[in-house]
Formats: structure tokens, C-alpha cells, sequence
């Protein structure tokens, strides 16, 4: 194998399905023969696999070699600590997307005042219910956590481009203030009905409506 550093060692074997993902079975077939001048006889052998699933522990015989034993309390703590802190393997996928012209002109008649809006704390923006980052700069550019998002958030046009849902929540006021399309606002009741797919909130999420979102911070 390659030596990292003292008693640890990578590349010992090739991938499968034994010790640590490896064609490993029996961690002893790694060791080559003790050293007399460096071994002794009681010499006690921890072997623990990287992700701590699989540990051993042997005591050289009278002939240095590796006797299965009972594992004291003490080392089997160690091992079991070992594969309490290994994590499952896990990928970090965000969503980054800019809000365009035409978009935004769908929201209000001036687009440029709902990035302002945005900017100064009047709007809050989501993706399909998660939060979203916002990137400093012009326009408006989010960054958000797919994994919060619904499943089946995402479609395809033939242009070609992803499409993604994105939410600008702000109040009745405001909203008039930017100029958006007063004439074509209605209530929740007005378009929900029993063949729309509706989730519950997130409840890792932030509620839309939560006050401490925007720069007005009062509750009116």
C-alpha cells in the first residue's frame, strides 16, 4: 500500500465489497510477517477499517502470530466512535439562475424596480418554496439549495433551458410602488383548486411572510 502516515496506509487493495469497499475479507492478509527484533509475544492489533463498519483485534501468539481475541470495552468504544462520525457520502447541488428582462417585466411593467426592490429588502425571493441566495451585483442572480426545493420543481423548454420556479413575495403596497400588474392580482382561493398539486410549508424553511425578511421589519 502507500503510506500516509504512521499505521495508515491507502491503495492496500481494489474496490469490492469487503473491508472499507475493498476485495478485503480478512484484514490480515495485508500484514506481512512480524519482526522479532520489533514484536513480542501479547502484542495487541486493532484493525478498523476506514469507515469504522468492520474492526478486529488480535494478540500475537508465542510464534508472533495474529490471535483472534475479545475486544476490550475501551477499543471497541473507539472503533463504534469511529463509525458514529462517518457520514453518509453525500453532493451539494445548487441551483444558480439569473432573473431576466423578460421575466421580470412579467412581474412588473419596469423591471428595473423589482431589482431594486429585491436589493433594498422590499421583495423576497424563493425557488419553489426554498430560500434563495442572492448574489451581490446587478440584476438578480440566485443560488439555491435543490434539495430544499420539491421534487419535480425543474422542466425543459426546446430554447434550449431549464426552467425553475421562483417566487417574489413582497406587500400589496409595495408591489403598486413598482408598478407591477395591479389588474391581474387574485386571491389563493380564487386559483387553487382540487387538481392543483399543493405541498405543505417546508418547515427547514423560512415562511415567506416572516417580517425579518424585509427592510421594514414591522409586522403591518
Amino acid at each position: 500500500g502507500r503510506r500516509s502516515t504512521p499505521g495508515r496506509y491507502f491503495r492496500v487493495a481494489e474496490p469490492g465489497t469487503g473491508w472499507g469497499g475493498t476485495d478485503i475479507d480478512d484484514p490480515l492478509t495485508i500484514l506481512g510477517p512480524f519482526n522479532a527484533k520489533i514484536a513480542w509475544q501479547g502484542l495487541r492489533l486493532l484493525m478498523v477499517s476506514t469507515t469504522g463498519e468492520q474492526y478486529a483485534y488480535f494478540v500475537l501468539d508465542a510464534d508472533l502470530k495474529p490471535q483472534p481475541a475479545e475486544i476490550p470495552p475501551a477499543l471497541k468504544l473507539s472503533a463504534e466512535r469511529i463509525a458514529e462520525n462517518c457520514e453518509p457520502s453525500l453532493c451539494s447541488v445548487l441551483f444558480m439562475a439569473g432573473a431576466g428582462g423578460s421575466l421580470r417585466a412579467g412581474v412588473t411593467e419596469n423591471p428595473v424596480r423589482l431589482t431594486k426592490s429585491v436589493k433594498d429588502s422590499l421583495t423576497y425571493v424563493s425557488c419553489g418554496g426554498a430560500e434563495a441566495y442572492i448574489w451581490p451585483g446587478g440584476g438578480i442572480t440566485v443560488m439555491v439549495d435543490v434539495m430544499e426545493m420539491p421534487t419535480g420543481s425543474f422542466g425543459y423548454v426546446p430554447t434550449p433551458a431549464l426552467v425553475a420556479p421562483i417566487e417574489f413575495t413582497l406587500r400589496k403596497s409595495d408591489y403598486a410602488a413598482l408598478g407591477g400588474h395591479m389588474e391581474e392580482i387574485r386571491n389563493t382561493a380564487d386559483v387553487l383548486h382540487a387538481d392543483n398539486r399543493t405541498l405543505s410549508h417546508n418547515q427547514s424553511q423560512p415562511h415567506p411572510h416572516d417580517h425579518r425578511h424585509y427592510r421594514w421589519k414591522d409586522r403591518s
